[in-house]
């Protein structure tokens, strides 16, 4: 770490110093922070990675890495760093939780790990303070651009520029030693011109690296040459003149490319978001790319293993990071050299190469030979996934900037089609891979992006849906309060769009919802009018599940008479449905209904009627649990003789028709 040596010594020895609470003679209780404190270009971020690879080896749970601050310079929202790092730590966190609640369930995985916790490019103290481990096990880096005031017992370290001899050696890894040497006086002149300030060094020397031919000299000349605008602060003249150098240099479609990389979601970029952004081949792309990182312009992703790549495939594509220095600059180029029109297009082919992208990634869960299976396979190659595997990988290394890409679209306000498209890939291919449970947060996070472009194109089919998608999620995380007040708002919008399959939905969900919460009138009103709907359409088999859910809910009152009714009219709506094992299903619930309350002979009549018709649907399981119910009735009647032969027959019926 060229220069660095000094604060790597000084943050290790942060590490073990006594803190505050030591002194007053308890043991600390949360985790102790260092801040590498600097400006965008003092080369914080590389100085706290070349401490976490040096701290590695004593923290054996990892290290988890978050970055504050998103793409457009804005903090990012705290909850979904929280989830991100959840994620990270194979933790389950409900759908649609508060920020306080992952905070909690976040130092509830950290407790008993000794973990690194890097927290990149922090706006200030309130973006980190929930994020902190409650265990001193762990350590946090924090690297922000001023003090996190209100945290208590931070360790600082505030970074200037290099000394000369630092960012001469910074020049020579560029320009190699033999330049520097012949000419040392214009690389101590280069040095001040760059104000000892890392990122302007880098690139400078990528300027010079590409130029074998080329002197300090006419690096020096070069950056002095370069016009400032007005309004640039003396700090920022040396980092704003090096890039600008390596700006010029590059030919006009790589400069455009590099523009366009501030577009890309997540602010990380791979050669398929390089491609779509500037509407050129993956292969173009991928060196154009490569190129802008070893001239400064782009930064590697930490943690990237080159073997597990996939040449020219899907998931084989390293990604990169714009570093946040230079993310201002290129964003000042964008808004000057292209027209709102051309970028709109740019945002829409990458969210058409994303949409496609993701087509191919859930057509690698379906069997092989399949019909989607056989369809990507005509895609080229660097839209297809090698295994089902790969695929899995992929979706799980790109969630975040396919989340990004969506909320993009959504903020933009002129995509909302091709948005839609994105969430309805997105949502069916996380479903694919991941199952309901495990990608449950993240459509919760689809559907909100959902009602929000349905609530601004005032589309009531979609925000009825939407609604009612975040409504069972809330109601499977145990927010009921939340859940009625969507499902209410669900029925509003289905009515207004005409859809009775929504409002039918919706009605049932009210009704399920208060029955959750043992409110049965309300559970049966909500149900009945679900009931009078499925009725008028002449939904006969809906109308029969829907008497049986009002006998449920009456029944679980002690309404006797009134589940009894629900019930029968069950078992007479199953029979004018043709529905023979539906019917048997209802007599079996009819006769449970009887026997609790109080009519055990006429519940062991109905059960043996249930019986019969039952075999003549073939059902063997329900067969069974009706011949072990009439024995547990007779039993009741003072008859065991009886009981125990229906008993041996629903045990041989259960072993021949298991579950």
């Amino acid at each position: 770490m060229a220069g660095r040596r000094r604060e790597l010594k000084a943050l290790r020895a942060d590490i073990e110093r006594t803190g505050l609470d030591t002194l007053t003679g308890r043991r600390g209780t949360r985790s102790r922070v260092l801040l590498i404190a600097g400006r965008p270009g003092s080369g914080r971020t590389a100085l706290a990675e070349a401490l976490l690879r040096e701290l590695a080896a004593d923290y054996p749970d990892g290290v988890l890495r978050a970055t504050l601050t998103g793409r457009d310079g804005e903090p990012c929202a705290t909850d979904a760093i929280a989830r991100d790092l959840l994620t990270a730590l194979d933790t389950d966190a409900p759908p649609g939780a508060a920020e306080d609640e992952l905070g909690e369930l976040l130092r509830g995985a950290l407790a008993g790990r000794r973990a690194l916790l890097f927290l990149d490019d922090a706006p200030g103290a309130e973006q980190v303070e929930p994020l902190l481990p409650d265990v001193p096990e762990c350590l946090v880096v924090v690297v922000s651009q001023g003090p996190l005031t209100g945290i208590p017992d931070v360790r600082p370290c505030t970074l200037g520029g290099l000394d000369r001899a630092a960012a001469v050696e910074i020049l020579a890894r560029y320009a190699g030693p033999t330049r520097i040497t012949v000419d040392p006086s214009t690389a101590d002149a280069v040095a001040e011109q760059c104000a000892g300030q890392p990122a302007a060094l880098v690139l400078a020397g990528g300027w010079l690296a590409a130029r074998p031919k080329s002197s300090l000299s006419d690096l020096h000349r070069a950056l002095a040459a370069v016009p400032l605008p007005e309004g640039v602060s003396t700090a920022a003249r040396p980092l704003f003149r090096a890039f600008q150098l390596a700006y010029d240099a590059l030919p006009k479609p790589a400069a455009r490319m590099l523009r366009l990389t501030v577009l890309a979601p997540g602010g990380l970029v791979d050669a398929h978001d390089a491609a779509a952004l500037a509407g050129c081949s993956v292969a173009t792309a991928g060196p154009a790319l490569q190129e802008f990182a070893a001239l400064g312009l782009l930064r590697p992703v930490a943690g990237q293993d080159p073997a597990d790549a996939v040449p020219d495939g899907a998931a084989g594509h390293p990604q990169y990071r714009l570093p946040g220095c230079l993310a201002p600059l290129v964003r000042n180029l964008l808004e000057a050299y292209e027209r709102s029109s051309d970028i709109q297009l740019a945002r829409a082919r990458m969210l058409q190469r994303t949409v496609r992208l993701l087509v191919s990634c859930w057509a690698m869960s379906e069997a092989p030979g399949s019909p989607a299976r056989l369809k990507v396979a005509g895609l080229p190659r660097s839209l297809r996934f090698p295994s089902r595997a790969a695929a899995g990988d992929w979706l799980r290394g790109h969630r975040g900037t396919l989340l990004d890409a969506a909320r993009i679209a959504v903020a933009d306000g002129e995509l909302d089609t091709l948005d839609r498209r994105l969430m309805a890939a997105l949502t069916r291919t996380l479903l694919a891979h991941q199952g309901p449970e495990a990608a449950a947060p993240d459509l919760y996070a689809l559907h909100e992006l959902v009602l929000e472009v349905a609530e601004r194109r005032r589309l009531p089919r979609e925000k009825a849906a939407a609604l009612l998608n975040l409504a069972d999620l809330d109601v499977h995380a145990g927010r009921t309060a939340a859940a009625l007040t969507r499902y209410r708002g669900a029925l509003e919008a289905a009515r207004a769009a005409g859809d009775a399959a929504a409002v039918g939905r919706a009605l049932e969900s009210l009704g399920g919802t208060y029955g959750e919460l043992g409110d049965w009138q309300r559970a049966a009103d909500w149900y009945g009018r679900a009931l009078e709907l499925r009725l008028a359409q002449g939904e006969q088999a809906d109308a029969a599940r829907l008497h049986g859910r009002i006998g449920g809910v009456h029944a679980q009152a002690g309404r006797w008479g009134e589940a009894l009714t629900a019930w029968r009219a069950a078992v007479g709506t199953c029979r004018r449905a043709g529905d023979t094992a539906g019917q048997a299903r209802a007599m079996g619930e009819l006769a449970r209904v009887q026997e609790c309350a109080g009519l055990p002979e006429e519940a062991l009549r109905i059960c043996r009627e249930a019986l019969e018709t039952v075999r003549k649907a073939g059902d063997g399981q329900l067969e069974a649990v009706l011949q072990l119910r009439i024995a547990d009735t007779l039993e009741r009647l003072g008859d065991p003789a009886a009981a125990r032969l229906h008993r041996e027959a629903g045990e041989r019926l259960l072993e021949d028709h298991p579950e």
